[in-house]
């Protein structure tokens, strides 16, 4: 499974850990993600997602995952989230 997060795209970072004498070994750096079912006011149902906890603080900030869905562009979603957005836009047509 692989270490990214499906709301906002973050993945992992690559660095070094520097010791005093300066030396540089590589390290990676992942995103703290978490197991998180969302619910959807709109469709009145919930969704299971691996969020980052930067990510899910965002979707809080935007007012719910309706909100933070429409407003994020479909190259930085997951498969799962973009299939819930289509979903959102279906259901905002037929209303």
């Amino acid at each position: 499974m692989s270490r990214i997060c499906e709301l906002t795209g973050k993945g992992r970072q690559v660095g070094h850990n520097v010791s005093h004498a300066n030396n540089k070994t590589k390290k990676v750096f992942l995103p703290n993600l978490q197991n998180v079912t969302l619910m959807s006011e709109k469709l009145d149902r919930s969704f299971k997602f691996r969020v980052s906890t930067h990510g899910l603080r965002s979707v809080e900030h935007n007012g719910g995952l309706d909100n933070w869905l429409l407003k994020t562009s479909d190259e930085k979603l997951s498969a799962n989230a973009l299939k819930v957005k289509r979903e959102l836009k279906k259901a905002a047509a037929a209303s």
